[in-house]
């Protein structure tokens, strides 16, 4: 039988994480954050984790994860939410994914692509390749192996045309003959997709109140407590980076830089969320928000066990 799986999804600032707690405590659930930098233990007023208190006894997965020195690429990140999501249902309990990175969360619901592991030198030659002789080169060099995964690629699409040279080269087989993601479902899974929404002036204003709360919260002294200790993947994350970029400059300036940098997201997650087609999309300021969420997510059953999980 296929596990039930409910995602919680949208914009940052848009009541994500509060909604999940309140999805999870109604319907027996835990929470698997699917966000790639609140992963990372010590990176907490940027990230807008939910506090203690906020979390309101629900277990929550996936935070405070790994050291800020850690990597956390797409397939690490899979593979621990992959084995939460089994071990809550074996539990009985149902798995509320709140997302947060839109291709962590695509990648749950669909699957990762098989295929051979990456191989760091191999991907940086393809890389040096693709920077001197360009994608039209290396797509025209794909379709002479893999003609079927060739014809779905443009070739500004770098990265998986980089990808299918890699696994071509490391198997002698083509992608396409491994590749069953990009557009379908996982067979295991049975989801409920719901996402939040709110005006795009009324979020803008939702992401510049918590801007300012995180400075208060003491966002500058978090970042220069974590120092050099980050991650290449955890340097970029929005409020660390701009305070990184610029340590001593002035602080009205940096505020501004990461409100831009957060709205910049937001709009890139929206947009992203909307070509999905089975999302439920629900007024974030809606009063009975809870209720509309739960009656969405009837369809799901659930089945009862034992045991915590320990992510």
């Amino acid at each position: 039988m296929p596990i039930p799986v409910l995602f919680v999804l949208g914009a940052t600032a848009s009541g994500k994480s509060a909604l999940a707690v309140e999805l999870a405590q109604r319907l027996d659930g835990e929470v698997i954050s699917a966000d790639a930098m609140a992963v990372y233990k010590g990176m907490d007023i940027g990230t807008a984790k939910p506090t203690t208190q906020e979390r309101k006894g629900v277990p929550h997965h996936l935070i405070d994860w790994l050291e800020p020195e850690e990597r956390c690429d797409l397939q690490r990140w899979f593979t621990a939410a992959d084995t939460c999501l089994h071990d809550i249902h074996a539990r009985g309990r149902l798995p509320v994914v709140v997302g947060g990175s839109p291709l962590f969360t695509k990648a749950l619901w669909e699957g990762l692509s098989a295929g051979a592991p990456r191989d760091e030198a191999l991907r940086a030659h393809l890389e040096a390749r693709h920077l001197a002789e360009g994608g039209e080169a290396l797509l025209a060099e794909l379709a002479q192996i893999d003609p079927v995964y060739a014809r779905e690629r443009h070739p500004n699409d770098r990265r998986r045309i980089i990808r299918a040279l890699e696994v071509w080269t490391l198997t002698g087989k083509p992608y396409s003959s491994f590749h069953t993601t990009d557009g379908g479902a996982r067979s295991d899974l049975t989801t409920v997709k719901i996402g939040l929404e709110w005006p795009r002036e009324e979020l803008y204003r939702r992401i510049n109140a918590r801007v300012d709360r995180m400075l208060a919260a003491g966002l500058a002294d978090e970042v220069q407590h974590l120092g050099h200790r980050l991650s290449p993947e955890a340097a970029q994350a929005v409020g660390y980076k701009e305070f990184r970029e610029d340590p001593t400059g002035d602080r009205a300036t940096t505020r501004d830089r990461i409100a831009q940098a957060t709205r910049h997201l937001a709009k890139h997650q929206a947009t992203w969320y909307r070509r999905f087609p089975d999302i439920l999309w629900l007024p974030g300021d809606a009063p009975d928000l809870v209720d509309q969420a739960i009656h969405a997510a009837r369809s799901l059953t659930r089945q009862e066990g034992p045991t915590p999980c320990n992510s």
